[in-house]
């Protein structure tokens, strides 16, 4: 699920400017890659209260991911302002 969306926030993006959104996808995965190695470098989600559902925010998304025994599963990519919906974390 959290690949489709970060899909569909660079197709809305490259409706207007193709080569931006390349770059913002490319960036994304950036700055998730880290996440292997720091993985509890994310805040807490707010809306959650868990450790162990944690989010870094990348421009003007929130990338929700959850720590696990054997490293994270990333949950869900959303814009930072749209209010959480708590069905996307469940998987």
């Amino acid at each position: 699920m959290a690949i489709e969306r970060a899909y569909e926030e660079a197709q809305w993006i490259a409706d207007d400017k193709p080569e931006a959104a390349l770059r913002w996808l490319d960036g994304l995965f950036q700055s998730t890659d880290r996440l292997e190695a720091f993985p509890e470098s994310g805040p807490m989600v707010p809306e959650i209260g868990s450790a162990q559902y944690r989010q870094i925010i990348y421009r003007s998304h929130r990338v929700i991911y959850r720590l696990e025994s054997n490293g994270i599963s990333i949950l869900t990519v959303r814009r930072s302002k749209r209010l959480m919906d708590i069905s996307e974390l469940q998987q």
